[in-house]
């Protein structure tokens, strides 16, 4: 069930809360994620998502791929789409406990806000095998579905996914129901906050493409990459795509 870093997550009319502290992140567990957080797809990974079957399809194949003990913990990955629903990337933003995940919008948002996503769709899987949705899960995804609005990028669906089967909330017509509930409307501190949080990373995202253009002109002129390294900051793997 995926819930806020700080442990709880309360709606503001107070109608449910969620209690209990967040795990601790110890070095090896920030390493693993920094080393699989995007998600490496195939080309033919990189389709036009027509349904949740669609989408399912490669999930499945995303949570197959873990090793087993890795596959008994609570994984929550975020699916960015472009305009007409292709997938632009899949991102692993938080591996939990066996029945418990972490994230806070600023994770949730992010490759979205920086790939220029217009559309996203929340993944997590149930290491029980049972794919019900939890309270704490209908909960937090109102609390993105709101956030979404704001930063104005669309969170069409959830999906509870085990390794043989699935729930979409939008299927269920639980993203209706969210888009009604008149909870967690964003406001005051959040809202700031969140609105210079994607000041800050479209900024970051100008700056990284001007380096990029400032690197293609160098690699023109015979720079070797180590050079466009230093004097760019961009990483050996993203100056050798250019």
């Amino acid at each position: 069930m995926p819930a806020s870093k700080n442990g709880r997550c309360t709606p503001l009319n107070g109608q449910f809360s969620q209690g209990g502290t967040a795990p601790y992140n110890t070095a090896f567990f920030k390493l693993y994620i920094f080393e699989i957080m995007n998600v490496r797809l195939t080309q033919e990974q990189k389709i036009k998502v027509l349904n949740s079957t669609d989408l399912y399809a490669i999930m499945q194949q995303v949570l197959l791929r873990e090793n087993k003990i890795r596959r008994n913990q609570e994984h929550f990955w975020v699916v960015g789409l472009n305009n007409a629903n292709k997938i632009l990337f899949v991102e692993l933003i938080g591996l939990g406990a066996n029945n418990r995940v972490n994230a806070d919008p600023p994770d949730v948002f992010r490759m979205a806000i920086y790939k220029l996503a217009g559309k996203l769709i929340l993944v997590h899987n149930h290491p029980s095998g049972s794919h019900e949705v939890t309270d704490a899960d209908l909960i937090f995804t109102d609390h993105m579905l709101k956030a979404g609005k704001l930063l104005q990028i669309d969170v069409l669906d959830h999906l509870v996914i085990t390794e043989t089967a699935y729930t979409s909330f939008a299927d269920q017509g639980v993203m209706d129901e969210l888009r009604k509930s008149g909870l967690f409307e964003i406001m005051g501190p959040e809202k700031q906050e969140l609105e210079a949080f994607k000041l800050e990373t479209e900024r970051k995202r100008a700056e990284k493409e001007k380096a990029k253009s400032i690197a293609k002109k160098m690699k023109a002129k015979g720079y070797d990459d180590a050079t466009i390294k230093e004097l760019t900051g961009l990483s050996l793997r993203i100056i050798g795509g250019l």
